[in-house]
């Protein structure tokens, strides 16, 4: 008996979803890994993984690197663990794994009918999908009704924004978001590039920055520049192998008075994106 009752709610998110030691005591979400293959290197983003190994990998090889996404049975295997069932994915624009989700989503209601999923997009990535989880936890312990959860979920995420830094280009020039001579240009000139969210969940580079102080510096005045009420949002910070560059932005971004500022490292697949060195924040 106590077991349906504790499990009556579950949060569900793919391995993006990137926690701290503090968040995963107290932040109850479920997280499915991708894997990431880098040449004839598997691995899956979970707990035993080694970030450091992946970011040699990645640095040794000349070639993309290639992840998949959780199947729609991983996801229809942790929705049969609860009644009311809230799903974060990384932006449908940058994975499959959004899709896999709704199907999987089908398949369970066609089994379980009284079942209630609802899959939210999150047009985000890493800290994204952190708020996102912790908006919903927050939602389902205020005792909101589902359908009140998904409205001021679904409202959160339209107004979140998402910002990220990557020091080390190899790995966009390797996927191709972004060319191999913007590539090159940028290493020759030592450019930054200051990349963002969009509303659809695209990225996007928004400034062109010389310098890697100058960048992180900018950044904390394009967020400045957002007018949005830092008072009511939490500001999270993931960083690949950058926990100074963390700190130091959460000093700098302490004047804008956000309710609360968190610290995570990236996992694999958000270590994928922003590579060695890389910072990625969302509020």
């Amino acid at each position: 008996m106590y077991r349906s009752v504790k499990l009556k709610y579950k949060i569900v998110a793919d391995s993006s979803c990137d926690l701290n030691p503090e968040l995963e005591e107290v932040l109850d979400v479920e997280l499915i890994p991708f894997k990431i293959d880098v040449e004839d290197k598997s691995f899956v983003d979970d707990k035993n993984l080694d970030v450091n190994e992946l970011i040699k990998a990645m640095h040794d090889s000349p070639y993309p690197i290639k992840t998949s996404c959780p199947s729609p049975g991983n996801f229809a295997e942790k929705y049969k663990e609860g009644d009311s069932i809230f799903v974060v994915t990384i932006s449908e624009q940058l994975s499959g794994t959004y899709n896999s989700a709704l199907l999987a989503k089908k398949m369970t209601l066609e089994e379980f009918p009284n079942k209630f999923v609802h899959v939210f997009n999150s047009c985000s990535a890493s800290v994204g999908e952190t708020l996102i989880s912790m908006k919903i936890q927050e939602h389902i312990e205020e005792k909101l009704s589902n359908s009140q959860i998904v409205e001021k979920v679904e409202t959160f995420i339209d107004g979140m924004k998402t910002y990220f830094i990557s020091e080390d280009l190899s790995n966009l020039i390797k996927n191709g978001r972004i060319s191999k001579t913007q590539g090159l240009m940028a290493n020759v000139l030592n450019i930054k590039p200051i990349m963002r969210g969009t509303q659809d969940g695209n990225i996007e580079a928004i400034e062109k920055v010389r310098g890697s102080k100058r960048a992180f510096k900018r950044l904390v005045d394009i967020i400045g520049e957002t007018g949005v009420n830092f008072s009511d949002r939490i500001l999270a910070i993931s960083h690949a192998n950058a926990l100074q560059k963390a700190l130091d932005l959460k000093e700098d971004l302490k004047k804008y008075n956000f309710k609360d500022i968190i610290i995570v490292d990236t996992k694999g697949l958000s270590t994928a994106y922003v590579n060695d060195g890389g910072v990625i924040l969302a509020f």
